[in-house]
């Protein structure tokens, strides 16, 4: 079942890569908006984001929400932005780094 949600999780078509690369910055720009006050960068809003991506993508599919199939650009970056989030207020947490 697990395996069978993550994959789910990093099937992301049409576009492959590049959607990939796509829906990482945006999900990781917002994230980092949003609990840093700040971006990452480019290149860590597009690693916050795709890593959200599968992190959202696994817990939203424990808990009943995120179901198989295709979520659409949309979807996709909506599950990615809530991943995204998770991620960046755990690592909060255990750095202990405030907001500037």
């Amino acid at each position: 079942m697990m395996f069978m949600v993550l994959a789910a999780a990093v099937a992301l078509n049409p576009g492959g890569l590049v959607a990939w690369i796509v829906v990482g910055l945006i999900a990781g720009a917002l994230a980092g908006r949003v609990v840093e006050g700040r971006g990452l960068g480019c290149l860590g809003d597009i690693v916050v984001g795709i890593v959200g991506a599968i992190l959202g993508g696994l817990i939203l599919g424990q808990l009943g929400l995120f179901t198989e199939g295709p979520q659409g650009f949309i979807g996709t970056l909506i599950v990615a932005f809530i991943g995204a989030v998770i991620l960046l207020a755990v690592l909060r947490l255990i750095t202990g780094a405030r907001r500037p």
